[in-house]
C-alpha cells in the first residue's frame, strides 16, 4: 500500500505539472476538422486530409514526449515505450470526428474553456481522451528515463483515424500487426465496459416520388433532408414542399417559411444525441414527417414512404418495427433514423442505426426490416453488421481497471455493457474505460458528443488522466 501511495503522490504531481500542456495539446487537435472525406483520399491519407492532419498532430505530440512514434500510411498511428517484454499493453483512441452539424454557439474547431468546461468538437469524443493516453505514456517515459528501469511490457499508444465511420483503420492494423496482450480504449464511460451491443445499419429507399405534384394533387414534397451522420439522432430536418404557407398550421418545433417558386420551406428542430443513447432526444426527421402526414402535405405516391417514416420514428426500441429485443447482459435494442436525403433521381433515402443484444441476430433484424420496407413499396439496403462483443467481467484485466477506478473515486462500481461501439470490439482482449462520468451534472449550455456544443468537464479529464496512469501501472504487474 505504501508503494501505491507514493505512486499516487507522483501521479498527482505529474498531472499538476503537465496540465497546461494537456490543454494546449487538446486545443491543437480540436483545431483540425478531421472528418472523413473519401472523395479527397490519396496515398498516405486514406480517410481524407482532415484525419491525416489530426494524426500528424497527435504523432508530433508523441514524438515530443520521447515516445517512438510511427505513421501507418495514414490509416492510423502508434507510439511505443519499449518494455522488457515485447508483449504489449495498449491503449487506442481516435482523432477523427463526426461533422460539426448545426446549432453550435461556439466555433466547433476552436476549443473554448468556460467555467471549468472544455467546448469543441472532439473534446470528449475522442481527441481529449487521445491526449490523455499520450500523457499517461509520457508519465512512464519520464520514469524510465529517470530510473533506467524499463516497464515489464511494452506500452503502445494507438491513434486511430477512422473510428466514426467504419473503423477501417483497425481492420488494416490487425492485418499487419499482432494483437496486444490487453488493450483499453478511453472512449466510453467509467468504470469499465466489458460488452457492446451488436450493430446494424441499413437504408430504406423510396421509388421515384420526390418533386412536383400532379395536376390534381396540389401538395407534394419536393425534397427532404435531415441529419448529419447515420449514428446520431438528428436535431434538425427540413423539407421544401408545394403548399400554401398561409394555410399550414403552426406546430411546436416546426418553422414555416415561404420560399421562391411557390414552395414552402419547413424546418424541424428536435433534440439530437448519440444513436446508442436515445433517451431524452427528439428526432427532427420524425417530427417533420409527422407534420407532413398530419397536415396532408404530400402526394399520394409519397404517402407510403411517410408512413414508413412514422413506423421507423415511432419508437427508439424497435417495437414499432417489430424488432424489439432484450436479454440479461445488455440493455434493450435501440433503433433510430439517422439521416434522410433526396437523391438526384427523385428518391427519398432514410438510414437507420440499430444496436441489439445477444438475444437476437442481425439476420433476424434485417429480414424483418426488409419485410416492413416492402410493405411500403420501398427498397431495403442492408449496410454494415457487427455482432455483439463481450469479455468476462471477472478477468484479471477487467478487475484491475475497475479496482483502479474505485480506488481513485472511493466508489464501489462494477463492469457494465453499452449500446455504443468502440475499438474494443475489434480486439481479442479489450475493454472501453472512461473517461465519461454518466452521473455528472452538465450545464444546459454544454452539449453531448456528436451534437452541437460538445463539452467535457476539465476536472473530470484531470481525474481520468490520473486513473489511466494508475491503471496502466497496475496492469504492468499482471501475468499476461
Amino acid at each position: 500500500m505504501a508503494n501505491n501511495d507514493q505512486l499516487k503522490h507522483d501521479i498527482d504531481a505529474f498531472v499538476d505539472r503537465v496540465w497546461p500542456e494537456v490543454l494546449e495539446d487538446i486545443a491543437e487537435l480540436v483545431s483540425h476538422r478531421s472528418v472523413e472525406e473519401l472523395d479527397r483520399a490519396e496515398e498516405g491519407a486514406p480517410w481524407g486530409p482532415g484525419p491525416r492532419e489530426a494524426l500528424d498532430e497527435a504523432l508530433c505530440i508523441a514524438d515530443r514526449m520521447g515516445l517512438n512514434a510511427h505513421d501507418c500510411d495514414g490509416y492510423l498511428g502508434y507510439a511505443d515505450l519499449p518494455g522488457v517484454s515485447e508483449k504489449q499493453i495498449a491503449t487506442i483512441a481516435h482523432v477523427d470526428v463526426v461533422p460539426e452539424g448545426p446549432g453550435w454557439h461556439t466555433d466547433p474547431y476552436k476549443m473554448e474553456v468556460r467555467d471549468g468546461w472544455l467546448l469543441g468538437r472532439g473534446v470528449i469524443d475522442d481527441k481529449g481522451p487521445a491526449v490523455l493516453s499520450l500523457h499517461a505514456a509520457r508519465f512512464f517515459a519520464e520514469r524510465v528515463e529517470e530510473t533506467g528501469e524499463r516497464l515489464p511490457y511494452t506500452l503502445r499508444v494507438m491513434l486511430g483515424a477512422n473510428e466514426e465511420t467504419g473503423m477501417g483503420d483497425v481492420d488494416w492494423y490487425l492485418e499487419n500487426y499482432e494483437q496486444p496482450a490487453f488493450l483499453f480504449t478511453p472512449d466510453a464511460e467509467f468504470p469499465v465496459c466489458c460488452g457492446e451491443k451488436g450493430q446494424l445499419s441499413a437504408t430504406f429507399r423510396s421509388p421515384e416520388v420526390a418533386g412536383g405534384a400532379a395536376a390534381n394533387e396540389p401538395a407534394a414534397i419536393v425534397s427532404l433532408d435531415g441529419g448529419t451522420v447515420t449514428n446520431a439522432i438528428p436535431r434538425e430536418a427540413q423539407a421544401y414542399v408545394r403548399a400554401d404557407a398561409a394555410k399550414l398550421p403552426e406546430a411546436e418545433g416546426i418553422v414555416i417559411e415561404a420560399a421562391c417558386d411557390g414552395l414552402v420551406h419547413l424546418t424541424a428542430h428536435g433534440i439530437g444525441g448519440h444513436a446508442s443513447l436515445p433517451a431524452g432526444t427528439k428526432n427532427a426527421i420524425g417530427m417533420l414527417c409527422d407534420y407532413l402526414l398530419e397536415n396532408g402535405v404530400f402526394s399520394e405516391a409519397q404517402r407510403p414512404f411517410l408512413e414508413l417514416e412514422a413506423q421507423v420514428m415511432g419508437s427508439t426500441d424497435g417495437s414499432t418495427l417489430g424488432i424489439d429485443a432484450t436479454d440479461d447482459i445488455f440493455e434493450p435494442l435501440t433503433c433510430i433514423g439517422g439521416t434522410v436525403r433526396t437523391t438526384a433521381d427523385g428518391r427519398f433515402e432514410q438510414t437507420v442505426d440499430c444496436r441489439y443484444p445477444k438475444s437476437t441476430t442481425s439476420e433476424a433484424i434485417a429480414e424483418r426490416l426488409a419485410d416492413v420496407s416492402a410493405s411500403h413499396g420501398c427498397e431495403f439496403v442492408l449496410g454494415n453488421t457487427v455482432p455483439p462483443f463481450y469479455v468476462d467481467p471477472s478477468s484479471p484485466e477487467i478487475q484491475t481497471l475497475v479496482r483502479s477506478y474505485n480506488e481513485y473515486t472511493g466508489r464501489d462500481t462494477q463492469p457494465f455493457t453499452i449500446g455504443g461501439g468502440t475499438y474494443a470490439r475489434h480486439f481479442a482482449n479489450a475493454a472501453s474505460f472512461g473517461p465519461e462520468e454518466p452521473e455528472a451534472e452538465t450545464p444546459e449550455w454544454v452539449g453531448q458528443m456528436h451534437g452541437p456544443d460538445e463539452g467535457v468537464n476539465e476536472e473530470q479529464l484531470r481525474l481520468a488522466l490520473k486513473i489511466y496512469i494508475y491503471a496502466i501501472a497496475q496492469l504492468m504487474e499482471l501475468e499476461l
